[in-house]
Formats: C-alpha cells, sequence, structure tokens
C-alpha cells in the first residue's frame, strides 16, 4: 500500500507529461512543446532524487554525531587562548571607562598606537616562509612587540599531525578546476548561510555595520580563501596559505579584546557584569566602534567564540559541496573528504578545536543542522541579517547586465540554501513574475538536459557553465576591481590574477561551449593583469 501511495504522483507525473507533450504536438505550440521537453528530459531525475532520499534517510538512521546540543552551547563561551593570550600581552589592560560619558579615542591612545603597529607588521607576512623567518632582526631592531609576535607564529604556524598532504594536494586541484564556479557559491550559498545565525550576524553588524560595507567581507573574505586554496597555499614554503590565516586568527582575537575590553578570561571571570556601550565621537573609525558597542556576556556568549568559528568553516566547506550537489555538480565521495579534510587543517591553524570540526558530508551536515536549530543566545532588535542578506544580494545584482536576470542571484540563494534560511536573511522580496518563471524554466531544462546527455558526455554541464559566467562577473566586478574599499596586496593580486587566469578556458567543456562562454564574459584571458 506504502508502494502504491508513493507512486502515485510519480504516475500521475508520468501522465500528465505524455499528455502534455501529445497536444502539444499536435497544437503545434511553441511554448507547451518547450515545457513539455523539459519535463520528459527530467524523468530521470526522479530515479536519481529517490535513491539520494534513500541513501539519506539510511545515512541518518546510523550516524549519531558525537556532539550534544549542550557542548555546543558551550563552545559559545570558549576563544581562542594562543591568540587571546598574544593580544593581551600586547594591549595590556585598557583603562575604565566610565559609563554614559563621552569617549574620546585620545584616552587610549597608546592601544590604538599598538594595534595599528600589529597591522603594519602583516605586511611583512606575505608567505609562509616569511612568517617561519620573522622578524628579519637585521632590517630592524627587534621590538617588544615583534617578540610577542613571534612567539604568536612559532606556536600557531605547524599543520595539525592528522593533516595529510595528498588529500590538501587534491583539495587544491578541485579548486583550480572548479574556482570560477566556487565564486558563485560563495555569493550565493557560504555567505548567505553566514548570516543565518543570529549571534554571528550580531558580531558582523558591530565589526563596522558590515551591511554599509558588504564589499569588505566579501574581499576580505576572499583574500584568505584564494591563498588557502592556491597550490600549496598550505603545504609549501612560498605558499601564503598559513600566513593569511595566522592574520585572520589574530583579528578575531583582536576583535573579542575590543568589543570585551579585555581579554575573554578576564571577562569569564566578570560573567555577570554587563560591558555597557559608549558615546562615540565624530571620528571613531572600526576599532573604536567596537570598543564602544558594548557586550552582554551572559546572553551572547564570547564574540566569535569557538561555536561560530567553527559554523563559519562548515559554509567554506560543507556548504560548498552540497551546493554543488544541489546543482547536479556533485563531486565524488573522495573528492569531498579531501576538501572538507582541507579545510579542517585550515580550522586547525585558524584555532578551532578539533571536536568542533567533521570529516564526512554526513557528519558536517548533522553538525551544521544542530547549530542551526540551537536557539539564539540573544534575541537581537532590530534583527542585522535581513540587512546584511539585502546588501549581499545588491552588491550582486549590481553587476548583472539585464534588468530580468536581477533577481536571479536572490533565486539562486532561496535554491541553495532553502526557503527558510533565505527568509532569515532577507532573501524573500517578491520578484517580478517572469524572472521568476524564467528562472524556474531554466532550472528544470538545464537539470533535464545535464541528465540526459551525462549518459553519452559525462563531462557535459550547461550548470557548470552558467555557474562560470556568474563567477567571473562576481570576480571581475567585486573582488579584483581596486577602486573598491579594501584594496588586495599587490603580490595577493598576482597571485590571484595569475590563479584567475588559468580559469579562462573550462577543460571539462567541449569548444563550441567554450566560445559561447567566452561571448558572455571575454573574449580575452580571465586575468585582469592581461
Amino acid at each position: 500500500m506504502k508502494f502504491l501511495i508513493s507512486a502515485v504522483p510519480k504516475l500521475s507525473y508520468f501522465v500528465c507529461t505524455i499528455a502534455l507533450l501529445a497536444f502539444a504536438w499536435h497544437s503545434q505550440h511553441f511554448l507547451l512543446m518547450l515545457l513539455a521537453a523539459a519535463l520528459v528530459l527530467s524523468i530521470p531525475l526522479f530515479k536519481l532524487n529517490s535513491s539520494l532520499k534513500k541513501q539519506g534517510k539510511k545515512k541518518a538512521a546510523i550516524l549519531q554525531y558525537q556532539l550534544s546540543d549542550q557542548q555546543l552551547k558551550q563552545a559559545r563561551l570558549l576563544a581562542d587562548p594562543l591568540a587571546d593570550n598574544t593580544i593581551q600581552s600586547l594591549l595590556g589592560d585598557w583603562p575604565q571607562a566610565a559609563e554614559n560619558v563621552s569617549y574620546s579615542p585620545l584616552e587610549l591612545s597608546v592601544q590604538w598606537q599598538t594595534i595599528a603597529s600589529i597591522n603594519r607588521q602583516f605586511d611583512d607576512w606575505k608567505t609562509n616562509a616569511d612568517i617561519a623567518n620573522w622578524p628579519e632582526t637585521e632590517a630592524r631592531p627587534e621590538s617588544a612587540i615583534d617578540q610577542h609576535l613571534q612567539a604568536y607564529l612559532q606556536a600557531g604556524l605547524a599543520l595539525p599531525d592528522w593533516a595529510e598532504p595528498a588529500k590538501i594536494e587534491r583539495a587544491e586541484t578541485l579548486f583550480m578546476e572548479y574556482g570560477a564556479l566556487s565564486c558563485s557559491l560563495l555569493f550565493c550559498s557560504s555567505l548567505p548561510e553566514c548570516y543565518v545565525i543570529p549571534d554571528l550576524s550580531a558580531v558582523l553588524h558591530a565589526a563596522g555595520q558590515l551591511e554599509q560595507h558588504t564589499d569588505h567581507r566579501i574581499r576580505s573574505t576572499a583574500a584568505m580563501i584564494f591563498p588557502v586554496m592556491m597550490k600549496g597555499g598550505l603545504c609549501q614554503a612560498d605558499g601564503s596559505g598559513v600566513a593569511q590565516i595566522l592574520k585572520v586568527r589574530l583579528i578575531h582575537a583582536t576583535i573579542r579584546n575590543l568589543i570585551l575590553r579585555g581579554s575573554p578570561e578576564h571577562a569569564m571571570a566578570h560573567f555577570n557584569q554587563h560591558i555597557q556601550p559608549l558615546p562615540l565621537s565624530n571620528s571613531a573609525n572600526l576599532f573604536h566602534t567596537l570598543f564602544a558597542h558594548g557586550w552582554n556576556l551572559e546572553r551572547a556568549g564570547l564574540p566569535c567564540n569557538q561555536s561560530e568559528l567553527a559554523y563559519t568553516l562548515l559554509t567554506f566547506g560543507y556548504v560548498f559541496l552540497r551546493s554543488m550537489r544541489k546543482l547536479g555538480l556533485g563531486l565524488a565521495s573522495e573528492d569531498e573528504l579531501a576538501f572538507l579534510h582541507l579545510w579542517n587543517v585550515v580550522g586547525h591553524i585558524l584555532g578551532i578545536r578539533r571536536e568542533l570540526m567533521a570529516d564526512t558530508m554526513q557528519q558536517a551536515e548533522v553538525l551544521f543542522q544542530q547549530m542551526q536549530a540551537l536557539p539564539s543566545s540573544e534575541q537581537i532588535s532590530p534583527d542585522p541579517r535581513p540587512r546584511l542578506g539585502q546588501a549581499l544580494m545588491q552588491s550582486m545584482e549590481q553587476v548583472i547586465p539585464f534588468r530580468v536576470f536581477k533577481a536571479f542571484p536572490a533565486l539562486m540563494t532561496r535554491y541553495l540554501c532553502g526557503t527558510s534560511n533565505a527568509k532569515k536573511i532577507g532573501v524573500n522580496q517578491r520578484v517580478s513574475w517572469l524572472s521568476h518563471k524564467l528562472f524556474i524554466l531554466l532550472m528544470l531544462l538545464v537539470r533535464g538536459i545535464d541528465t540526459f546527455v551525462r549518459y553519452f558526455s559525462p563531462e557535459f554541464s550547461i550548470s557548470r557553465l552558467i555557474t562560470r559566467v556568474l563567477g567571473y562577473h562576481f570576480m571581475s566586478k567585486i573582488l579584483l576591481d581596486q577602486t573598491r574599499p579594501l584594496k588586495l596586496p599587490e603580490q595577493l593580486l598576482n597571485q590571484v590574477n595569475q590563479t584567475i587566469g588559468t580559469w579562462s578556458t573550462d577543460n571539462k567543456s567541449a569548444p563550441w561551449m567554450n566560445a559561447l562562454e567566452k561571448k558572455m564574459t571575454t573574449s580575452r584571458s580571465w586575468n585582469q593583469a592581461d
């Protein structure tokens, strides 16, 4: 009986499809014939979808992730001792700021000068070899700041014992093969999922009203992803992945110290004492804004805590792979494991605890859903998530050439992240009827044609073509536009340009598809330096 019930929708679908095809052929109505063709071509998806559902239920039945909700909640009160102690040693204790008194940045000039000095040292951390041999005392006398930073680098630069170079190398190869596509997924799935967690959005909102500086967030994220994923980024001395990660790790510790006005250890010792907001002068910059923001440790946990960092790590590994599956471009199981492994190594260097990492897609799915299901530790009003999400969508819309397609980034985000998560980040506004129907028809056609043609040509993919085209426009007009905020360092920009130049031709596609792609992107090399 259950079999018959489950078979009714499929049987009805087949009958209606055949009837529509016959009517369209008889009436010679072009649109009806096109719709009928799309439905016929999507029939093979039934078998695939059914198989995936059975496989998912089987794995869900036997899978038990080792972390409890209580452990995940506890992770909100854990930070990063290595980076936090380094920043605390450098900045020292902050003067006690009187509440409800106009706050002047000049009163804390020593701390601001120290932060500026740390940022200047970052300019020397270009490659993994640079941080291994830093500082070069022959170039200048070693200072107290240098000693603390050197100790931090030496303690943090080593890869974990469980790192597997072969898997890391394979993940780097995958990034080179799917790099342009991964840029589209960064915009339409990874970054939007980052905004779903209220506590994480609160930190992003506090960090300089980032909904007003979306470009800064996007480009700073790319400034870490590219060095990490490029060849030799983690394992070779001339790579720059480890150096870039250790910069980001120290930035996280600086954010924590500014918001908490001291070390996390000191804040936890005064757990019930709320950090009151301070008035800001008109000259306040990002650091001043963070310092004056205020924080409720009891309700919100530590800023940039272990739970938030682990969740963000999943958006770059698991969410990317999940989105590939949804687009019909799922990788082989061993390739997915390699990709997750690389990001776990990144997590280790970033200071994330090993127990908060997932080694398989099944573990990642369980952990990701657990983290999203945890109730927010603080009800924030107004909710910053819609503004963050809408600002991201607007950035993408600006680079889409035709008005009818401008809604496609939001529609793609709904498809990849789900309507519930899209609603949480404000990506649920009404779009034009034509754009919505065109998107649905395009997705049906693409998935149907791709599924059918792959029986004869396994590498064929219109889906990959479309996402590569979007990726090109996002990269060229957002990531690499040096007129926007947060210019990429010259050396990193050159490396990124060289990498993007290799993406100009899709080696997996037929010549005619590459020719079509060039008409929608550029006939020249994608390398902007050309």
